[in-house]
């Protein structure tokens, strides 16, 4: 079995990201004061930093789920696959894991925007309606303790676990520059890799843009699964969600989400309208008093064919 010492890359980001996030303000503090919002990111801030505490509980389980995998799993692969342990040293073994790490995040992010109980988690990350760096580290805290569900086959395959956490890392470093609506299309780069304009889309408000461009880095998932959407410069993007916390209080941030689910559910006349709730699309109503997604955007290009 091989012994890897865990260097997560995300230990170099950090400082890294906060010299972005100054160099951003710098250069559009004289052109565009609006860019940046003291209290908006004073509110990402804490987000940050709370979510930094519980990543050090969650992150420790998770690793040790990991091995506890990677080693359990040991003999059935060299029964079933005929290999133990995929061999670190390998060039190509790091290829495949980058594509499969970034299939696991498409899934795991999919999943956070179209079943209601995960996207209460992840709105954190959307509830700004700044498009900075600032923003960028505005993540859901909730969504820590189920992220890693969605990576779990890695190890049990036989991805040492420091490689599936250093590749992780990886992925949450090159998001962070995506984060930025003053950076322009980037060509052909557009096709193929996730950009600043494509996670624009992403980010926005916008009916057409909604749950679009999952990928972290790849964009050829959105393309296979049908949820790509390029940046129309005739629709700019309106940044934050339908439904926002309308606050820059943590707890709101944080909450307020839950607290309509909640709700939702308690008032819903049944037990499966309730688990509909839950589980469904963000919008979904048993009335179709509130609309989900699809819905609105079927009515959208329904107005569109008939103007």
């Amino acid at each position: 079995m091989m012994n890897l010492e865990i260097t997560n890359p995300l230990y170099y980001g950090v400082p890294f990201f906060f010299v972005l996030i100054i160099s951003e303000y710098l250069l559009t503090y004289k052109h565009d004061k609006d860019h940046y919002n003291a209290k908006d990111f004073w509110s990402s801030f804490q987000v940050a930093i709370t979510s930094g505490i519980v990543a050090i509980f969650t992150k420790t389980a998770s690793i040790a789920v990991f091995y506890m995998l990677y080693k359990g799993f040991a003999d059935l692969r060299v029964e079933w696959l005929g290999y133990q342990y995929i061999d670190w040293t390998i060039w190509w073994v790091w290829v495949l894991l980058i594509l499969a790490d970034d299939l696991c995040f498409y899934w795991y992010h999919r999943l956070s925007h179209t079943v209601r109980v995960l996207w209460a988690a992840h709105v954190v990350h959307h509830s700004s309606e700044q498009y900075n760096f600032g923003n960028a580290i505005r993540n859901g805290i909730f969504t820590l303790f189920y992220k890693s569900l969605f990576w779990l086959w890695l190890p049990i395959l036989g991805f040492h676990p420091v490689m599936v956490v250093t590749v992780m890392g990886i992925s949450t470093i090159y998001q962070y520059w995506l984060h930025s609506s003053k950076l322009p299309k980037l060509g052909v780069m557009e096709e193929f890799m996730n950009t600043p304009k494509l996670h624009a889309v992403h980010h926005s408000r916008n009916i057409e843009y909604l749950d679009k461009n999952h990928a972290a880095i790849f964009m050829f998932w959105d393309r296979l699964f049908g949820t790509y959407k390029a940046y129309d410069d005739n629709v700019p993007a309106e940044f934050g969600v339908i439904k926002g916390p309308n606050s820059n209080k943590l707890v709101n941030i944080v909450f307020h989400e839950y607290r309509d689910l909640w709700q939702d559910v308690k008032n819903a006349k049944t037990w499966q309208d309730k688990f509909m709730y839950l589980f469904s699309p963000p919008g979904w109503s048993p009335d179709g008093s509130t609309k989900t997604t699809k819905q609105m955007q079927k009515e959208l290009d329904q107005e569109k064919q008939l103007a």
